[in-house]
């Protein structure tokens, strides 16, 4: 068996050499001496978009769109700066947003990028019927060149990270094989494209920000074992590599763990069954639908222990969906690991263990039900076995049972569901809650319903500042009497923020690192132009 897998890690590293060299068109020597120039790197860094690189159908929104600039962005502080805006105006009435724009920006054929790109942009994305909701967006007109105004049916604080994430696209190169071709005025711009294996991009020398040190990136599509294979070989700069490798030691290259609000957690079935979807599949839980049941979980979890057992360390316990982001509150934590409490809890609901087999009862109901989690994901798997262990220690009974996404999508609206959510936008927080999202897609599949919460992320989407904004959506969490959180209705029981890791070559800095989303893009990319070999 040992000699088998040294021959397959050598045929595979030999494939990487192959897809490097047939992607540069290079002779073997010409890719030796390539490989040595400073100003180059080679990274697998996360999978290929499916969808391609087109803003206006989702690319970009978890990381930086890389060929596409933005209005404006987050410095690593998670604090918001121009981009491609010069500032911005925002009417009393939280109705008309007025953006002014540089007047030095060219898109990569040359082509001044102005109002009415934004313009085209938008009111692409609007209609693109993808996750972009832009519903909300009454018209976006070019005033000039520089001034572009967008008039919103209702207020809504959160359009600005619509402006955060949304890159530009140029109005006279936009056409249906766009995202294989993407064309823009980001800081790098694609030069060649081997669909499954590798993508080649170079700096845009007419870029109007901080010029990228490193002039040739070049992006291998690579699996996780294949990742980890190709920067134990040398031939990968910096690679992102999962938990479980987590502990070998490379050579050359350093372990960087990026914090994230890459979380996951179970979602429980918040009403009681009888209810039947459209489509006729059960709603609800007897079970779980006790609020004593959600809240015992949720203090019984060690979540510190989950951190270190399933991801080796490298990761923080969740509370929230936003933990450590500007509309994070942090009074909705509460006090894990502690089982007796736990009992506590369930005994005062009427909880009881009748029969003596281990599991509470009340009246004829089981403390128990199923938790699925995707059968293909090897850490939900072990997060939710080592949940069900835990939590059979305060006399609640839970089936752990793996499933495809087909399967889970018609079963999780009466199953406790591991499910991982995360975003640098605080609209996720609304869809997951939200009661008009009962039922919709994986939003919010327990039918979670508080009219208060509902009421505090309503206010807090039509706030004319970011003051007022922050405030309604920490209330929403908990104001000292109800709220989303475990402290509150606990529809949720989060437990674990997953780091980001990557392996890096050891003279090689990727600047400070900002709170990651959800695993979805190359969010490790988005200060790209701030890596440099150190000491140069």
């Amino acid at each position: 068996m040992l000699k088998q897998s040294s021959i397959r890690l050598t045929i595979l590293l030999a494939l990487i050499v192959s897809v490097i060299a047939a992607g540069c068109s290079q002779t073997p020597k010409e890719s030796a001496n390539a490989a040595k120039e400073k100003d180059q790197l080679v990274v697998a860094v996360g999978a290929e978009p499916e969808g391609g690189f087109d803003p206006t159908t989702g690319w970009g929104r978890y990381g930086s769109p890389l060929f596409q600039s933005t209005l404006f962005k987050y410095d690593d502080k998670m604090s918001v700066v121009n981009d491609l805006a010069t500032g911005y105006e925002l009417s009393a009435d939280g109705l008309l947003w007025t953006v002014n724009i540089r007047k030095d920006v060219k898109f990569t054929d040359g082509n001044p990028l102005t109002a009415a790109d934004v313009k085209y942009t938008y009111e692409t994305a609007a209609g693109s019927g993808s996750a972009i909701d832009l519903s909300n967006m009454k018209s976006v007109d070019a005033v000039n060149d520089t001034t572009v105004k967008f008039t919103l049916k209702e207020p809504q604080s959160t359009f600005l990270q619509m402006m955060l994430a949304t890159g530009i696209v140029p109005k006279h190169a936009h056409g249906k094989d766009y995202s294989q071709k993407p064309l823009g005025s980001g800081p790098y711009k694609l030069v060649q494209w081997d669909k499954g294996q590798q993508l080649i991009v170079e700096a845009n020398p007419d870029y109007y920000g901080t010029k990228p040190y490193f002039k040739k990136l070049t992006f291998l599509f690579l699996t996780e074992d294949a990742a980890f294979a190709a920067a134990k070989a040398g031939k990968v700069d910096v690679s992102y590599i999962p938990a479980a490798f987590s502990k070998q030691q490379v050579p050359g290259m350093r372990l960087e763990a990026v914090r994230t609000v890459d979380n996951r957690g179970i979602v429980f079935p918040y009403v009681k069954s009888g209810g039947k979807t459209k489509d006729g599949f059960p709603i609800g839980n007897d079970v779980t639908s006790d609020i004593a049941i959600r809240k015992a979980i949720n203090t019984a979890l060690d979540r510190k222990a989950l951190v270190q057992g399933v991801l080796e360390g490298h990761g923080t316990p969740a509370f929230t969906v936003n933990d450590g982001l500007p509309w994070y509150n942090p009074s909705s934590v509460v006090p894990d690991a502690d089982p007796e409490s736990a009992k506590k809890m369930l005994a005062d609901a009427g909880w009881k263990d009748t029969n003596g087999d281990g599991i509470l009862d009340k009246g004829a109901l089981k403390a128990e039900f199923t938790l699925l989690y995707p059968s293909n994901d090897v850490t939900r798997q072990s997060l939710a076995i080592a949940v069900a262990d835990k939590i059979k220690s305060i006399g609640i009974n839970i089936k752990v049972d793996g499933k495809s996404f087909d399967e889970i999508k018609n079963l999780m609206y009466s199953s406790a569901v591991l499910l991982g959510w995360g975003s640098n936008d605080p609209t996720e927080m609304y869809n997951i809650y939200n009661s008009k999202y009962a039922g919709v897609e994986y939003y919010n599949p327990g039918y979670y319903n508080n009219p208060a919460v509902d009421d505090y992320m309503n206010k807090a989407l039509r706030a004319t500042n970011t003051k007022d904004a922050m405030e309604f959506w920490k209330k929403a969490q908990w104001d000292g009497t109800t709220g989303l959180s475990a402290k509150g209705d606990a529809p949720w029981a989060w437990l674990v923020n997953i780091d980001h890791l990557y392996l890096v070559k050891d003279n090689l800095d990727i600047g400070k690192q900002r709170i990651h989303p959800h695993g979805h893009g190359w969010p490790v990319t988005d200060n790209i132009e701030e890596w440099k070999w150190r000491n140069e």
